[in-house]
């Protein structure tokens, strides 16, 4: 069986891997002229991890990334209400990693280029359309600077992994219109600095309208003792020019350090930490209404293609891995591709849609404006409603596949 593959991120590159183990011939076709590492942080949960350590892929991770093993969570003031183990330390078989998501997104091109081969990949190749038989599908590509057809081709299926402006996706449904914008802008840099805490833990600061988040990204430090540390800083800022995604848009770093100028704690200086950063980026932060439906015959839907996301619970890049994982296992367990592609359709459209709309409801993040509203001032330590916070945590966890016990169980 061949299946073509449109878009060559993070989705697109583990969904190569698991179908090219599967004995599947694949056939990957990028936008972009040049695959190079962009954007800043990111997280891959235990639940992901497991795939990826399926592919063979964990200690290379390993040796690039941070195991994280603590999540705390903080109020403007710095007062701790919550802190919880992660990964191996909180009982999962697999670890949770933190790692930049351009050297993810290298790590995975280079083992399909090693694995797979350099003829499976095509750069410079924009989907310009698309059709189907009752027998194969086949693409047609161009030149997206002058709009000419340079290739085609054919195969058994076509996935759609090209992110949240899918080209796949628009042509499934042309009347869409435009991704959908929180009014939320998250600011991004990475600052090499020492490390806080024990090292190894990731912290969330303030309530949903001002919110730090930081954690360490690289796995040794430098020659100074210093470590690349991720942060992201999302304010509510309601009506705003920012509806496009963009990973290269710089952003006001004065304007960012006068904001969180008061944010100055005996643990982390956040002010100096956004100070310290060679750039700032600017990035709203949008997603797309839950599809009823992302297989069309041949063709599907996978990744930010099916099912952008808000960037929350630290839960970015794992649903596109989770949805390769299954999608690879139904066309195994199916001779009939299309068959194949409807049980995928069945058990991940659902799946994905409650995260999409649980992270909409702030996710596991809801505990930081939950206890802005109590405790404005700030609280003391038996004022923090462990139970109540304790619900939230555990139904995320659930809902986004990465329940401890269920998790587990797994190969």
């Amino acid at each position: 069986m061949k299946v073509i593959i449109i878009g060559g991120g993070i989705g697109g590159l583990t969904t190569a891997l698991c179908l090219h183990k599967a004995g599947f011939e694949v056939k990957i076709f990028e936008s972009v002229k040049e695959i190079r590492p962009l954007g800043v942080g990111i997280n891959t949960l235990p639940h992901c991890v497991r795939v990826l350590s399926n592919l063979g892929l964990e200690d290379k991770i390993a040796a690039k990334a941070i195991e994280t093993t603590d999540l705390n969570y903080y109020n403007k003031f710095g007062q701790q209400f919550w802190s919880e183990p992660r990964g191996r330390k909180a009982g999962y078989r697999w670890p949770q990693f933190s790692v930049h998501r351009g050297h993810l997104q290298m790590l995975l091109y280079t083992e399909v280029i090693e694995q797979i081969g350099e003829d499976c990949f095509f750069i410079n190749h924009h989907l310009g359309s698309f059709s189907q038989t009752k027998n194969d599908v086949t693409a047609i590509f161009i030149d997206k600077e002058t709009g000419k057809e340079i290739h085609q081709e054919t195969g058994d299926i076509l996935i759609g992994a090209d992110g949240i402006n899918s080209v796949v996706r628009q042509q499934l449904y042309p009347n869409e219109g435009p991704p959908v914008y929180s009014e939320n802008v998250l600011y991004r840099g990475t600052t090499r600095m020492k490390p806080f805490l024990n090292g190894t833990t990731m912290v969330m600061i303030g309530h949903l309208g001002q919110k730090m988040v930081a954690y360490p990204i690289e796995h040794s430090p430098d020659e100074n003792g210093e470590y690349l540390i991720n942060w992201v800083g999302n304010l509510r800022e309601g009506k705003s020019k920012l509806t496009a995604r963009d990973w290269n848009r710089e952003a006001d770093q004065k304007r960012l350090e006068n904001i969180y100028k008061d944010w100055i704690f005996d643990w982390i200086n956040v002010p100096e930490m956004i100070a310290g950063a060679e750039k700032v980026f600017e990035f709203p932060m949008s997603d797309r209404n839950p599809l009823n439906k992302w297989t069309f015959g041949r063709v599907t839907l996978l990744g930010d293609a099916a099912h952008p996301m808000y960037p929350i619970g630290s839960n970015g890049a794992s649903p596109a891995i989770l949805d390769a994982d299954y999608l690879t296992e139904m066309l195994v367990q199916e001779k009939d591709p299309v068959v194949a592609l409807e049980k995928y359709d069945k058990e991940r459209v659902p799946a994905a849609a409650k995260v999409v709309l649980q992270n909409r409801k702030k996710g596991p993040d809801q505990i930081m404006d939950m206890m802005e509203e109590w405790f404005p001032t700030g609280f003391e330590k038996e004022q923090i409603p462990y139970e109540e916070l304790k619900k939230v945590m555990d139904n995320y966890k659930e809902v986004a596949g990465f329940d401890v016990e269920s998790l587990n169980a797994k190969k």
